[in-house]
């Protein structure tokens, strides 16, 4: 038997003080809420932080694990977290042409990938959480 080959991700929902939500426009998805795959030896929390600012420019701090969508068929799981930021500035990178925040409303337009919209509404709903979404 085989042994399972899983893939780990950690994205963040970063709000400012004025309740805008940071967005990366990468290459190929569009819009999207910053993060990546959990490296090994990573904690969930530690590569949230990590992709955050390499994606963005942006140092934060958790606040809070919201959930996970898990993507059955492709064994992707999606763990997302709160943060504010706490320093750095907007700076493209390789993963990022486009980096803003952005208010609550216009950010959940300019999310058009699959459920990556539900992925952050889910999150500013704290009524919801912590959630497990299988798709």
């Amino acid at each position: 038997m085989q042994p399972p080959k899983h893939i780990v991700s950690a994205a963040t929902i970063v709000l400012n003080e004025k309740q805008e939500i940071l967005l990366i426009k990468g290459p190929k998805r569009g819009w999207e809420m910053p993060g990546g795959q959990v490296e090994e030896g990573e904690s969930l929390k530690q590569a949230a932080i990590r992709e955050t600012m390499e994606e963005s420019g942006i140092e934060v701090e958790i606040t809070r694990f919201c959930g996970m969508f898990q993507n059955v068929e492709r064994s992707i799981c999606n763990t997302l977290f709160l943060a504010k930021p706490i320093g750095g500035k907007p700076t493209i990178s390789p993963e990022s042409l486009k980096v803003g925040f952005f208010p609550i409303e216009q950010a959940l337009k300019m999310v058009t990938l699959k459920n990556f919209r539900q992925r952050i509404e889910y999150c500013l709903d704290e009524k919801l959480q912590p959630f497990c979404i299988e798709f």
